[in-house]
């Protein structure tokens, strides 16, 4: 089976490409042909070793896939061969990537494709999709009729964000590049504001009269000390990006005010969690709700290259299609 995979944690030229033993299936396991995959940031936390997770070696990256089954074991009741399904929660936690020709899938990770979807397509969404769903939900107990701001609202998770708080009927002010203003009320934003803006602080202030309710940084600034005053009481704060950030803490506002601050990945998320999620995204598939903003094709022999790409920055929006 030809993979890309790694011997050890590191840089991008870590990554290898050839041939690995073909994986086989336990009896609640199941092989799936992999169609296509992607590459999220987090994919290069892992594989440098800046997210510590169980690893062994060698080790095959990636963690979203979409794919058909090839051979389901006896305790992975309702699969058949051939059908279209995806997973986006291998390669870290001592799984195997996706990375390859084939992948071996828990069968309470893995979840049918909607009819009519297309992989390449839907292989882009997964992750984003499922970690805006967890953030909002999960994490930020959002209601409806509550204000949200979404900081890097055009990211590949803000534009998530974005489309599922505005679904669930709440009101969302969303921070961009001036030149993405347009996408972002596209998606169901109320307001867009420039976060190159130097005076953010006041029009934010101005845009959630009633403050704000929830406030999700995709971005990795965590500016807190200036946006936990403008949270209202027991206003919520979720942290998504900011690997080495160090932000000064208003701790008395928090207390005073049952305000809180949560940290969040979707790699912690429990098995029900990321099931709750998929339903979501599969909702939001079928209606044809998300997709990426911009497509780069590669073979699987380019992952590195993919790699190299999102750690300089140059996909701007873009998301990688990597066909085995």
């Amino acid at each position: 089976m030809r993979a890309a995979y790694i011997e050890r944690p590191g840089p991008v030229t870590e990554i290898r490409y050839g041939e690995l033993p073909a994986p086989r299936p336990g009896p609640t396991d199941v092989l799936v042909d992999v169609l296509a995959t992607t590459v999220n940031p987090v994919d290069t936390f892992v594989r440098s070793g800046a997210y510590p997770t169980a690893m062994p070696l060698p080790f095959v990256v990636g963690r979203d896939m979409v794919g058909r089954v090839a051979e389901a074991g006896p305790g992975a009741p309702g699969l058949r061969v051939g059908d279209l399904v995806w997973c986006n929660s291998l390669g870290y936690d001592g799984r195997q990537g996706v990375a390859a020709e084939q992948a071996v899938v828990p069968a309470e990770r893995l979840y049918r494709l909607p009819d009519g979807v297309d992989p390449a397509t839907a292989v882009t969404v997964l992750h984003p999709t499922a970690t805006a769903y967890l953030a909002l939900f999960v994490h930020g107990r959002l209601r409806p009729g509550e204000t949200v701001v979404v900081e890097g609202a055009a990211g590949n998770v803000g534009s998530a964000l974005v489309t599922l708080a505005a679904a669930a009927g709440a009101r969302v002010v969303a921070t961009a590049s001036a030149a993405d203003a347009g996408y972002c009320r596209g998606l169901g934003a109320a307001e867009v504001l420039d976060y190159r803006d130097p005076g953010l602080l006041s029009r934010l202030r101005s845009a959630c009269p009633d403050s704000m309710d929830v406030y999700l940084d995709t971005s990795g600034r965590n500016e807190l000390e200036s946006i936990v005053d403008l949270l209202a009481l027991r206003g919520r704060i979720v942290l998504m990006a900011g690997l080495r950030s160090r932000p000064v803490l208003p701790a008395g506002s928090l207390y005073l005010n049952d305000r809180t601050i949560t940290g969040f990945v979707i790699s912690h998320a429990t098995v029900s969690e990321l099931a709750e999620a998929a339903g979501a995204v599969n909702r939001l598939l079928a209606a044809g709700r998300v997709a990426p903003r911009g497509v780069v094709s590669l073979p699987l022999s380019a992952v590195g290259e993919a790699h190299r790409m999102l750690e300089r920055g140059e996909l701007r929006g873009r998301r990688v299609v990597i066909r085995p």
